[in-house]
Order: structure tokens, then C-alpha cells, then sequence
């Protein structure tokens, strides 16, 4: 047997780093609001005779072999630590090739970790029978990454790899709600420039710093996130509306007040490239995810992408820059199995 699972990437738009537990318990109308991309992550799985289990990863060039389940379980250390906390959570019988793969930049701040937790989970939800609903693979997905990563994380970054499109994931006591947003695709595709800035971030480290100080009571840290929960409920309204306007107000606002947060969240060349792209119609800019690097999302003028896109190439030419030629992604995690 043979199971194969894809999941798309991510761009946050407002109220990242809220969706952690339990920050978003101390604001209200905790909301945040992504898309998924068409930067996908992948898992295929490949029954075989024997106990052996390889896992490989095609996009960092790692592989390792296990002669047995029993032997996995009892590693302390793995190559391929993603991949081999799964396993050790479903527990397979039998020999198998787990393959991962990933197009997302390395530290892209696109949640590719997230999206490959996605891919890989539903793999072997698939392949073992569990038949897990979709929540409950987020679950497992986000309580892996915790593990793997050492430090809390956040519930945004798996459903636009669960659903795709646009959401808007509600935080409250009740729990979390994924709300689908009525934006047309083509609309914000024409809008919107994903730039790699050439260096990778580290998303525990951002996240985790600005976690402890709203927990222990940063005073500016807790105005900051409470202005970003209502510019993210605010966000939320625009988009439902298509007012595209306010949306980019509120997406500079975001940025704004996120970038106070901890001065590790920006870098001299993000803020040059959110300057020099005005003047080519770049209405508004923001990093993906924890910051310190990684992606950042533009977004435009009516008309303006190209131009936008033109000067990000070239302001960035030196720093190893790239603008990502990306798409809203329609759909979330899709699993095929084959005999």
C-alpha cells in the first residue's frame, strides 16, 4: 500500500502569535486571519516487506533507517525528528519509506513545519485506519510540533492547511473556530506579493519571547497584542466587505504594533523593502508569522503587483531576496492511497 498526502503553506495577515494558548483568553474578539498558498509539503508512504522504517526528507536531504518500529520508539535523538514523532504517535506495524517533502524556503515563516504536520498526520491517519476527523489531526499535528520544537504553539498556522482559502480562526473560551471568508481569490491574488527575504527565522524564539512577557504582565506587550486583536477583528470585517482600502490600513496597523512587540521581529532589510515598495504601489507590508526574517507579504494597488514585485527584486538584490510566484491555495490537505 501507498499513501500520499499535500497541504498548502500559509501568509498571517493579523492577529499571529494571539492564536497561542492561552493569550488569546485574556482579549476579546481574539481573532486571526490567514490564506493558504500553493507552496505545498507532501507525505508518501510506501508499505514494504520487513520491519525496517527509512524516513527521508527530500527538501533537507536527510534520511535514516530504523530496524524496527521498537528501535524508533527508543531513539533519543533523530535526524528526521518531525517524521519520527508521528511514527512513534501511531505506531505502525509493519516495514515501511515515509518520504516528506517540502517547497516552502527553509524558515519561511509560511508555516511549512505546521503544513507538513498536516500532510504527514493525515498520511498516517490514512494509512492505520484511525480515521481521526480533521480537528483531531490539528490536535495531534500541533502537540508533535510542541514537542519536536520544545515550546507552545499556536493553532493558526494548521488550518489553512486543513481547509485552504481564506479563514478567519475565531479564539475563545468556548475553544477554536475556523470560519471560511468570502474573499474572492483572483481579487487578492492581484493584490498580493510574497517576497523570501533570504534568511531564515526561528519561530520558537520570537513567539516564546513575546509569550512570556504578555504572561508575566507586560504592561506595553499586553496593550499591543489588545490593539492587535481588535485590528484583527477589524480585518476580519474588511475582507467579509472586500474593502480593500481598510483592509490595508489595518495590515500596516498590524505591522506596526507587532514590530513593538520584541525588536528581534523586524530586520534592516524588511523595513527597507516595506519603504521602497510604496512608491511602486505597495499599500501596505507585514512579516509572515514570528518574524526575524522569512517571508513578507505585500499588499497593492490595483494594478501595482508587477511593479511592486520589480522593486523587491531589486532593492533586494545582494540580500538574496526572491519574490515566491504564489497563489491562494482553494483547497487544504488532500490523501490518496493506492494498492
Amino acid at each position: 500500500m501507498q499513501v500520499f498526502a499535500k497541504s498548502p503553506c500559509r501568509v498571517d495577515l493579523s492577529g499571529g502569535t494571539l492564536d497561542i494558548w492561552p493569550l488569546y483568553l485574556y482579549h476579546a474578539n481574539a481573532v486571526t486571519v490567514n490564506f493558504a498558498v500553493n507552496v505545498y509539503t507532501s507525505c508518501r508512504i510506501t508499505e514494504r516487506a520487513g520491519q525496517a522504517i527509512t524516513l527521508k526528507s527530500l527538501d533537507q536531504k536527510i534520511e535514516e533507517t530504523y530496524d524496527s518500529m521498537e528501535t524508533l520508539a527508543a531513539a533519543k535523538r533523530h535526524r528526521h525528528p518531525l517524521a519520527a514523532h508521528v511514527l512513534k504517535h501511531f505506531r505502525p506495524s509493519g516495514g515501511m519509506l515515509v518520504e516528506t517533502d517540502s517547497e516552502s524556503p527553509h524558515g519561511a515563516g509560511i508555516s511549512g513545519s505546521s503544513s507538513m504536520l498536516i500532510s504527514t498526520v493525515s498520511a498516517f491517519n490514512k494509512l492505520c485506519g484511525t480515521r481521526h476527523p480533521i480537528e483531531r489531526v490539528r490536535e495531534i499535528a500541533q502537540n508533535i510540533e510542541a514537542q519536536v520544537i520544545s515550546v507552545p504553539t499556536g493553532c493558526q498556522d494548521y488550518y489553512p492547511a486543513m481547509y485552504g482559502g481564506v479563514s478567519a480562526i475565531d479564539l475563545t473560551v468556548a475553544g477554536i473556530q475556523r470560519k471560511a471568508l468570502p474573499v474572492n481569490n483572483e481579487e487578492l491574488n492581484s493584490r498580493f506579493v510574497l517576497a523570501y527575504t533570504g534568511k531564515p527565522r526561528n519561530s520558537g524564539i520570537n513567539n516564546w519571547e513575546v509569550t512570556k512577557l504578555h504572561i508575566d504582565g507586560d504592561k506595553p506587550v499586553m496593550r499591543n497584542f489588545a490593539r492587535i486583536a481588535e485590528i484583527s477583528h477589524a480585518m476580519r470585517g474588511a475582507l467579509e466587505r472586500g474593502d480593500w482600502p481598510a483592509t490595508a490600513k489595518l495590515l500596516r496597523d498590524e505591522w506596526n504594533h507587532r514590530k513593538n512587540n520584541a525588536p528581534t521581529i523586524t530586520t534592516e532589510v524588511i523595513d527597507h523593502l516595506i519603504t521602497t515598495t510604496r512608491k511602486a504601489g505597495a499599500l501596505a507590508g507585514k512579516v509572515c508569522g514570528a518574524g526575524g526574517g522569512g517571508c513578507v507579504v505585500f499588499l497593492c494597488e490595483p494594478g501595482a503587483k508587477q511593479n511592486v514585485a520589480k522593486v523587491i527584486e531589486a532593492e533586494g538584490k545582494g540580500y538574496g531576496v526572491r519574490v515566491l510566484p504564489v497563489a491562494v491555495a482553494p483547497k487544504g490537505v488532500t490523501v490518496k492511497a493506492s494498492a
